[in-house]
């Protein structure tokens, strides 16, 4: 990569002896950091002579190290963003429910012959477990709900317990949440999401309203904090009552309750799921060899499953970031043959001004190291410019983790390293007096 200055390439440092000045070498950790140094300073220089091409061959390297920072800040940001507005049940939470998690058409078809979990199994659960901190349910579906003149569409219409809200945090902002003497008596009260207070009560205290679903009319006690959306999708669109009014009034002949189960701590999840399941298959008479007839599903069923679909998205990046740095690293080792080529009359001035061959390794190795991280830099900065800009002008979550930034540039370097073998190795090998006769 052009002729690099030669100054200072054999100065050493001198001593006086009282009778003239004669040169030592520097020797221990003090001479291998000057070295070090060194080697990087000329490095430096040579890569500052040819600009353009320096960048030019980092294009490689640069797209490789953008892309896998990219991916990575979306699917760290996924992660996240699923953990905290999807698979968050509560603290210590999981649900025994009907289905669970299906992902094939065979699984579902057998689902479909599986009893219903009803209002027995809940109260079962809740008066017979020993493990369990909280037992809380849960019957809904949508309705279209009013007030006035006013109408919501697809409202998740939910019958809970009085604990529901402990269980799934759910914070109230206005009144009061619905209370176990309200299940008791069925009363028709209602605490109401954000979005149904905004849509049916603008600029009205909701509390005291009433709002219909279907043919029953029901009275506002309380309205919730928001809580956001989850992928475009709102969260604060629904209408809580308690469970037994909801059995009374609403509850459909194939609609199951999912039961919300709280351990006492995060050690006890385990234990906690064990009880569950041993007692729900009691209750069923199922044969010890027989599969679950219900599912128990927690947060890390969840956080699996999107893994799992998201572990597609990693192989296709790791496979063009593989694609990219073997282009890159091919375009180093190129590079850096020729600039052996080129500098044979330099290696042999060095080589006859007292430099080792390990120091020549060292200098070309130190290049393509060099040459691999400066492009590594750059598509890092690149990246983070790109994930900037996706994160102001879209929904997209992204997050960008230091791994990822650590992982780069390691790789990265490592590619020049490895690909500068050959050619420092070329160089060291070259013969002092042969190098000194080449044509510059």
């Amino acid at each position: 990569m052009g002729v690099a200055p030669l100054e200072g390439l054999a100065q050493l440092p001198q001593v006086n002896t009282g009778t003239g000045r004669r040169t030592v070498a520097l020797t221990g950790w003090h001479g291998g950091a000057v070295t070090a140094l060194e080697t990087m300073r000329l490095a430096l220089d040579a890569l500052r002579a040819h600009k353009l091409r320096s960048f030019l061959t980092l294009l490689g390297v640069i797209l490789a190290v953008t892309t896998l920072v990219a991916v990575m800040s979306v699917v760290s940001g996924m992660n996240f963003y699923v953990a905290d507005r999807i698979a968050n049940l509560g603290a210590n939470v999981f649900i025994v429910d009907r289905f669970g998690i299906i992902t094939s058409q065979d699984a579902w078809v057998k689902a479909q012959k599986r009893p219903l979990v009803t209002m027995d199994d809940y109260e079962r659960l809740r008066d017979s477990m020993k493990t369990a901190r909280a037992v809380a349910a849960l019957d809904d579906h949508n309705i279209d709900i009013r007030s006035g003149n006013q109408r919501l569409e697809n409202t998740d219409v939910m019958g809970v317990s009085a604990n529901y809200a402990d269980v799934r945090n759910i914070n109230v902002a206005q009144g009061r949440f619905v209370t176990e003497a309200d299940d008791e008596h069925r009363a028709e009260v209602v605490f109401i999401g954000a979005d149904v207070a905004e849509r049916l009560f603008a600029n009205v205290d909701p509390i005291g309203k009433t709002v219909r679903a279907e043919t029953h009319e029901y009275q506002v006690i309380g309205v919730a904090e928001r809580i956001g959306s989850a992928f475009g999708q709102s969260q604060d669109n629904f209408m809580i009552m308690p469970v037994h009014t909801f059995e009374k009034e609403l509850h459909r002949a194939r609609d199951w309750v999912a039961v919300f189960v709280q351990a006492p701590n995060a050690e006890m999840m385990n234990a906690c799921e064990d009880e569950a399941r041993m007692l729900m298959r009691a209750w069923r008479h199922l044969a010890w060899e027989a599969p679950d007839n219900f599912a128990i599903l927690g947060s890390d069923s969840i956080m699996k499953l999107w893994h799992d679909l998201t572990g597609t998205l990693a192989g296709v990046a790791v496979g063009l970031v593989s694609v990219f740095l073997v282009v890159g690293g091919i375009v180093i080792m190129n590079i850096m043959l020729a600039s052996v080529t080129e500098r044979t009359r330099e290696i042999g001035i060095r080589r006859s001004l007292g430099a080792r061959k390990k120091h020549i390794l060292l200098q070309f190795m130190m290049e393509s190291a060099v040459l691999a991280s400066t492009g590594g830099i750059i598509g890092v900065l690149l990246a983070y410019a790109l994930v900037g800009l996706v994160g102001a002008t879209t929904s997209i979550p992204v997050k960008t983790p230091v791994s990822a930034v650590i992982v780069s540039l390691g790789v990265s370097t490592a590619v020049g390293l490895f690909f500068g073998i050959y050619p420092a190795t070329r160089a060291a090998k070259l013969d002092p007096i042969e190098a000194l006769r080449a044509e510059t």
